[in-house]
């Protein structure tokens, strides 16, 4: 994980965006049960990640820039050695100061108590409704409280905001130590997608392609995926969030990978579609027209350009060559990408009527799609990093239909 210090100027940054008399609050989401007495793997919400961090569960962040003092507030689980006997070692109240950066910490037992005092006399609360709903309770019976105080001098937020305003669009301009760690996820992704290719063959599941991947981003050091991997041989490749990986692979396929490593945190975005056999023109075809499109798409990425002209490029030559005018329609079905970074899909995309301007440091991912519905589909999709200088790939992109040996 990055330097303390990081961490520390991404609160400061995001302290100054919401002004002295806000307070934001951030949650972690809770553990998500499995089956029986077994937990999914726990993975930490990714605004409480940029902002400390910090990985366990059970936490919340108070950021509190107007205060006099503990302007950092956390609770997290306390120590607990029986139970760190079970699950590992937590950081604890004095790890959560020492460590992560926290002012004051508390057990996160005490949130209940704590929060009104909190948040109280603040005119902004930057809260994420929606996303917990035994948060969303808590924040509510905080300030219904505060209600009732008001004629004593501690008064409810006046009003919640949406806390992407300012906080994902800090997360959008990435840092060099961002960079460095999404430049790396994705050569781990390209050598998963290499030896998937050269292992793709008649007979061969794609499931067994599936576990190369996994394996390939595990072995390097990655926490496993970003998102679940996709292998769509055939009509399977029209489904675009396929992860169901059981059909096995017949000669002629076109098979449609998508996969990226989780690094620390950071996960790349990669989809190569190859053919294992010879391909048919008809093939060939379309997919020489998913390669001008990503590369029309590259081309529009620059520094100024509004985000919608990069879809708006895609889609062009995509249109031209016959498919569907809009993306609503078979041919098209989605836009041409999205932020990269701690989330598989950050808060920017390639869409109509997205009209961010691209600025040094956004990162995104390349990848427009063609369906033939019941046939195949195709998609390229590269991770490209915004420079004064052009856009800057952190993927090499492919450079035939044919796969590698």
């Amino acid at each position: 994980m990055f330097d303390p210090a990081v961490f520390a100027a991404r609160r400061d940054a995001y302290m100054q965006a919401i002004g002295r008399d806000a307070v934001a609050v951030v949650r972690s989401l809770p553990e998500r049960l499995r089956n029986g007495d077994s937990f999914h793997p726990f993975r930490q919400i990714s605004d409480l990640l940029y902002l400390t961090g910090f990985v366990e569960p059970d936490t919340t962040l108070v950021l509190r820039p107007g205060a006099d003092k503990d302007r950092v507030v956390m609770f997290v689980r306390p120590r607990d050695p029986e139970m760190e006997t079970w699950d590992g070692k937590r950081a604890g109240i004095d790890g959560a100061m020492s460590q992560y950066g926290a002012d004051a910490a508390y057990p996160s037992s005490e949130l209940p108590a704590k929060l009104g005092e909190l948040i109280a006399n603040c005119e902004q609360l930057y809260y994420a409704v929606g996303l917990d709903d035994d948060m969303d309770k808590l924040v509510m019976q905080a300030i219904a409280r505060l209600r009732k105080t008001e004629r004593r001098g501690k008064r409810p937020p006046l009003s919640i905001v949406d806390p992407r305003m300012h906080l994902h669009e800090l997360r959008l301009h990435k840092r060099p130590e961002e960079i460095a760690a999404l430049r790396k996820a994705a050569e781990i992704s390209t050598e998963a997608h290499v030896l998937a290719m050269r292992a793709g063959k008649a007979g061969v599941g794609e499931h067994e392609l599936e576990a190369l991947i996994n394996y390939t981003f595990r072995r390097h050091g990655g926490a496993g995926p970003g998102y679940a991997t996709i292998v769509g041989a055939g009509a399977n490749a029209t489904i675009l969030h396929y992860i169901e990986n059981r059909r096995r692979l017949v000669d002629g396929d076109l098979v449609l990978v998508d996969a990226g490593c989780e690094l620390e945190g950071y996960a790349s975005d990669i989809t190569r579609t190859t053919v294992f056999g010879k391909p048919t023109q008809r093939q060939r075809d379309v997919w020489e027209i998913e390669k001008r499109a990503q590369s029309a798409a590259l081309a529009a990425a620059q520094v100024g350009a509004p985000c919608e002209a990069v879809d708006a490029a895609a889609r062009k030559v995509i249109t031209a060559a016959g498919f569907g005018p809009d993306y609503k329609v078979p041919g098209l079905p989605h836009r041409t990408g999205h932020g990269i970074g701690l989330d598989g899909h950050e808060w920017t995309n390639f869409v109509r009527g997205n009209t961010t301007k691209l600025q040094p440091g956004m990162c995104f991912s390349d990848e427009p799609t063609i369906v033939i519905y019941g046939e195949f589909g195709i998609r390229l999709e590269d991770c490209l990093h915004i420079t004064e200088n052009g856009p800057k790939m952190f993927t090499p992109q492919s450079p035939s239909i044919e796969k590698p040996v």
